[in-house]
């Protein structure tokens, strides 16, 4: 049952933010499964007419926007973007985000600063007083030692992430490692996100903390969607 009601809130969430898109737009897609709910709902939508084009963050869901039936274009062609809609591991009351669950949080990060509006959808289950999962990294295989090193330093916990059905490490979509760090507080979320970047051989983190000003948050559940407040 409880599953049935993450699923019913995840569909709930992909379709509101699907129906927020006008027409002739240019968006981001993210990666994820409540992303997929948004696309299959856009999928209706140009069924019936609706004309835009979307920029995936990831193979997986360029594979999936063509079966859809979404015009793909790329970040060259439009460097500007009307809208990305994605989804989040975990969002705290100020809209700070942790992404990475898919691996594809670099190109996430990319789409999002690319768009004018952020849209996170998200089911209730995702929503947290303050930031404390696991920091994915995308780190390069050649710095991967010396990076698990420092964020040591930082406090932090990390591990190289191994794929499911593939043996060793799980590989990104821009060829580079996985590793996802606990801490044991994140106090500071803008901290540290600059201090990760800041470590020669990682190509980007988890925490969104930079876009909370063009961020709406849409929660779904069984019974409806709500759009969150942000607390300043």
């Amino acid at each position: 049952m409880e599953k049935q009601a993450v699923h019913a809130g995840k569909r709930a969430a992909g379709y509101k933010a699907a129906d927020l898109v006008k027409n002739g737009m240019v968006i981001g897609l993210g990666t994820g499964s409540t992303v997929f709910f948004a696309m299959e709902r856009l999928q209706e939508r140009i069924s019936a007419g609706l004309e835009i084009g979307g920029v995936p963050t990831s193979y997986q869901t360029a594979i999936r926007a063509r079966e859809y039936g979404i015009p793909l274009t790329t970040l060259d062609e439009h460097p500007v973007l009307n809208l990305a809609i994605d989804g989040a591991d975990q969002v705290d009351p100020r809209f700070r985000l942790i992404k990475g669950r898919g691996a594809a949080q670099t190109r996430e990060k990319c789409v999002a600063a690319a768009a004018q509006q952020f849209v996170v959808v998200v089911d209730n289950s995702k929503l947290a007083p303050c930031l404390n999962a696991p920091v994915p990294v995308e780190v390069l295989p050649f710095a991967l030692s010396p990076v698990m090193a420092h964020l040591k330093t930082m406090g932090g916990k990390p591990v190289v992430r191994e794929g499911l059905k593939k043996d060793g490490p799980v590989i990104t979509d821009n060829g580079n490692f996985e590793i996802d760090c606990t801490f044991t507080v994140i106090n500071n979320p803008e901290e540290l996100e600059a201090a990760i970047a800041g470590i020669p051989g990682v190509i980007e983190s988890g925490l969104f903390t930079g876009f909370t000003g063009k961020t709406n948050v849409i929660v779904g559940d069984e019974k409806k969607c709500r759009i969150l407040k942000r607390i300043s």
